[in-house]
């Protein structure tokens, strides 16, 4: 019997994206090549859709806020009407009230929010800023890999970067998508892993010794790409099941919500906790398209927020003294306008808001330039003006928590400094990270 007979016959079905061709030619490439690593773990979440920041991140002290929507409009934290009312963080900034998950992360040092963040990018369409967010290079179409995996792609090979830590270089686990195929931000040459769920990663095949066989095959086949990279799969699968991640039980007190989102968090911390070498994880989150009855302290956005913010509290829960050594970001590709429209809802806008969580951040302060909501400050005079690029906080947090020293690569033709303000066109660093 030989692999074409085999595979022809339908015995295997591969429950994977990351099980594809593309898949397996790049993991033989990566586990040939360890990768210098740091110990260190970077979780992004990307909230499609454009997120609305100025109720995420409620500038209650800015008297345009509250005047532009007089609907939409989340109360001060002293409101005295019995609505709900923001969160306050600092006496001007606070967070919308369904984000009550996100006030102990402030309160223990952990939330670094960024507000009038975003893309130097005009476009206001849904696939060209997600793009552009994704690559890492504005305005440029047409780039063939997005940062992350460029990223994956200069640590595993500068000799200026962060030496190698504790973890095994190489792992087939290093970069997980929880995601049924490969988003564009880790598309490119270096190996990455899409799954939906941890339990997908696996062979199912008909007969009970039909992967065995399989294996066989492979181990005494010619030795081409796909006999090495099919070898590969296979100590992925054996790495995976070692660390038994299906038996897992979350820390106490980390309650994560039964919501899609909810469970792929509870996966990533899965994955951590069970020491496969994962060093950048992803996972996106959609529904944030407000345009109609977006809803104010209660409704639409809110449901939103409050299954987002308890997913990434029962994250930071879970994961306990690990935070030490791991940074989670969040993003959206633009924010919305800052007046309401006439259904109850926002329309695409520009700059938006961040949050950047982890042991090593600088908190007790809200990052970023506030440019204020009077007609005359707002961008096009209709929209949150930015004062950050989106490339100043990705750069910094490639640098100074995942050690790559000069960052170039990752973000080219971006003239940004490693250190400073973000100023009026984004240069520099924020300074974030402590």
């Amino acid at each position: 019997m030989n692999r074409r007979v085999f595979l022809k016959g339908g015995a295997l079905s591969l429950l994977t994206l990351g099980l594809s061709p593309s898949f397996l030619r790049r993991t033989a490439a990566a586990m040939a090549l360890p990768a210098r690593d740091t110990g260190k773990t970077l979780i992004v979440l990307f909230q499609r859709g454009a997120a609305d920041a100025l109720n995420v991140l409620v500038p209650f002290g800015d008297p345009g806020y509250a005047s532009a929507r007089p609907q939409l409009a989340i109360g001060s934290p002293t409101r005295a009407n019995g609505a709900l009312g923001a969160i306050d963080l600092d006496g001007f900034f606070g967070l919308h009230p369904a984000m009550a998950s996100f006030k102990p992360l402030w309160d223990r040092g952990l939330l670094a929010p960024i507000h009038a963040v975003g893309s130097p990018s005009a476009t206001r369409s849904h696939f060209d800023a997600q793009d552009y967010m994704e690559t890492g290079t504005p305005d440029r179409k047409g780039t063939p890999d997005g940062w992350l995996n460029r990223y994956l792609a200069v640590k595993g090979t500068c000799e200026s970067c962060a030496p190698a830590g504790p973890r095994a270089g190489g792992s087939p686990f290093r970069a997980v998508a929880m995601s049924a195929q490969t988003p564009r931000i880790l598309e490119g040459a270096s190996a990455v892993v899409a799954m939906s769920a941890i339990e997908e990663f696996s062979i199912r095949a008909n007969g009970g010794d039909a992967e065995q066989r399989l294996e066989a095959l492979y181990r005494t086949g010619r030795s081409d790409v796909i006999h090495g990279s099919g070898r590969d799969v296979f100590e992925a699968l054996k790495v995976l099941r070692a660390a038994n991640p299906q038996q897992y039980r979350p820390a106490p007190g980390a309650v994560y919500p039964r919501s899609p989102f909810g469970q792929r968090l509870l996966q990533i911390a899965q994955l951590i906790k069970a020491g496969v070498g994962l060093e950048v994880a992803f996972a996106d989150v959609g529904g944030w398209d407000t345009h109609v009855n977006q809803g104010a302290a209660q409704g639409q956005l809110a449901n939103r927020l409050r299954d987002f913010s308890d997913a990434v509290g029962a994250l930071v829960t879970d994961l306990g003294d690990r935070m030490e050594h791991v940074v989670i970001l969040t993003c959206s590709e633009f924010g919305r306008t800052v007046r309401q429209n006439g259904t109850g809802g926002t329309d695409h806008g520009h700059a938006g808001a961040m949050f950047v969580i982890g042991g090593s951040v600088r908190s007790g302060t809200v990052h970023g330039r506030w440019p204020g909501l009077a007609r005359e400050q707002l961008y096009e005079g209709r929209d949150l003006a930015l004062t950050t690029d989106f490339r100043s906080v990705f750069s910094e947090i490639t640098s100074r928590h995942l050690g790559v020293a000069d960052t170039s690569a990752v973000f080219p033709g971006y003239r940004g400094g490693s250190g400073g303000s973000g100023g009026s066109g984004g240069s520099g660093w924020l300074g974030v990270l402590g």
